[in-house]
This record gives C-alpha cells, structure tokens and sequence, in this order.
C-alpha cells in the first residue's frame, strides 16, 4: 500500500475516534457494534489490509454525514451556462411559490417590489402588488407614525417584527433571511433545491424530536421547517403544473435571481470586454508583424572610417 495512503488512513482514524467522542453514546455504541459485526464476518474469509480498514473508514463516512448532511446532488440549471440567462417565466413562478408558501415565515430584506419591474412582472402588476400590503411610515407633521399602502420602491414585507418573535413562533427556530440564501450556502442551488425536495421518514433507529423533521440534507438531519413543497398546494397563473419538483425549481430560480440580479447584464459585460479585447489582440499581433518585425529584424552595418 501507497505511504501517503496509510497516512491518510491514519489520519481517518484519529478523526473518526475524536468526531465518536462527541457524538452521543448510543450513536457511538451502534456504530462499534456494527464495527464488530463487520469484524466478526470478515474473520472467516483471508485477512487483509484493505478489508480491516474498510468499517473505520465507513464509521467516518457515516458521522460526516451526520454532522453535515449528505452532499446536494448537482442539477442542470439552465441559468449556468455562459451563454444563458434566466428563465423570466420561472421567475414569476418562483416569486409566486415565494409570496404564497414561503414568505408567511421568511423575509427578504434587500429585495423591493421595482425589482420586479421588467423582470417577472409588469409596472402596473408591482404597482397592484405592492398595493397589497400596508407599510408603517412616518413620523408625520404631528411627529406621529401612520401606515399607508405600499409603493414599488418599498422592500418586501418582514413577516416578524424581530428576531425574538421569530424565534418564539417557530419554536425556537429562526428562519433565515432568503435574500441572498443561494450565495450563503455551500453549492447554495443545489443545497436549497436538495433541501426543499429531500424530507424523508427517518430511517430505522433514527428518532427525530417532537417538532422535528427528518431531513438527510440539513445539518444533523433534523430541521425545524416541515415540508411545505406539496404537489398542487398552488395553482400556477399559466397553468404549469404545481409538482414539487417544478415548484422547487421555480423559487430556487426565484432566489437565484433575487442573490444575483446583474448576473445577465455580468455575462453580456464579459463578452462585449472579450470583443474589445480580441481587436486590441489582433491590432496587437498586426503591429508586430508588420511593423515591429521590420525593426526586430533588421541588420545595421556600421563602416569604420579611418
């Protein structure tokens, strides 16, 4: 076997053993059994480096995930590309999946309804929408606050008014602000996606507190929000079928956007620069061949005069 392959083996191991002290007993006691049951199977057939090393190296894989959440599958989002843009259509759809499903409990701070302008929606249809709602303004000529309908440049609605209410609605849990949630994740798309689609029942042996839910993709497993991606709980404005996955789709589009707006206006930056770029290189590359070459080239002879 390699060197630096023990190394890292031993070094597997010393990690495996630290990560078992801190997890819980009868986690730690299940996965010794399992290590001695693989042992005791095994010591019927030839022994062998590689086959001793394999339940260590399984126990560690095993409480990563545990500690971590399994790693988020990587979807084909059709945004990803250099040469593609947003789906707008999805992004009215994902707003709506937003407005109806998620923002009861999640806020989006930096995002204001004239954001919507042009993008998903009309001016008039923002200008309906932000109608809606009711902002607290002020203070007045009388130094008193008043509310008053929303206007295109207000942000969208707090659904709490401070983090203690938060916490005290959802149990103790604070719902995280969504407006730049696919930047604040690890390979935050796909994580959001895998999160919002990946409630599972617990597997056997697995016990999820009251108030709890089983989710293999959040850290620890356990997560407070209950699935809330359910086949038809919306009616989509253009008839789209409202499955999970499609509504999934849809607001991870949503909060895409919402985290990165100028990725369009980026890409086509990037290649109005690599235009301007690719003339300077080709003026570049004439002036050396045809000019510079003349001077790099030439010979010079001096004569000596006596």
């Amino acid at each position: 076997m390699d060197a630096r392959i023990k190394i890292w083996i031993c070094w597997e191991a010393i990690i495996v053993r630290f990560i078992s002290g801190v997890v819980s007993r009868s986690f730690a006691r299940n996965i010794s059994v399992k290590i001695q049951l693989d042992g005791h199977r095994k010591s019927h057939q030839p022994a062998s480096e590689e086959g001793l090393l394999v339940p260590i190296i399984s126990a560690g894989t095993i409480i990563g995930f545990i500690q971590h959440g399994l790693p988020a599958p990587s979807y084909p989002w059709p945004h990803k590309g250099i040469l593609s843009s947003y789906d707008h259509a999805s992004i009215r759809r994902g707003h709506q999946v937003y407005q109806q499903v998620c923002a009861s409990c999640h806020s989006m701070s930096l995002i204001s309804y004239r954001d919507l302008v042009g993008v998903a929606y009309t001016e008039e249809e923002t200008k309906a929408m932000a109608a809606e709602i009711e902002v607290v303004d002020g203070p007045n000529d009388e130094g008193e606050m008043f509310t008053r309908p929303g206007k295109v440049s207000d942000r969208f609605p707090q659904p709490y008014p401070n983090e203690q209410a938060a916490r005290f609605a959802n149990g103790g849990a604070y719902p995280p602000d969504l407006s730049l949630i696919t930047k604040a994740r690890h390979n935050g798309q796909n994580y959001v996606f895998a999160l919002l689609t990946g409630y599972r029942d617990p597997p056997a042996g697995v016990s999820i507190r009251e108030g709890l839910y089983y989710n293999p993709y959040f850290t620890g497993g356990a997560i407070a929000m209950p699935k809330m991606l359910i086949d038809g709980a919306i009616e989509y404005e253009d008839g789209t079928p409202a499955t999970e996955a499609q509504m999934g789709k849809d607001v991870v589009t949503f909060l895409s956007w919402a985290a990165e707006p100028e990725m369009e206006e980026r890409k086509l930056m990037g290649f109005k620069w690599i235009f301007v770029l690719s003339l300077a290189l080709l003026q570049a590359a004439y002036y050396r061949r045809l000019k510079w070459s003349v001077i790099k080239s030439r010979k010079l002879v001096v004569d000596v005069v006596n």
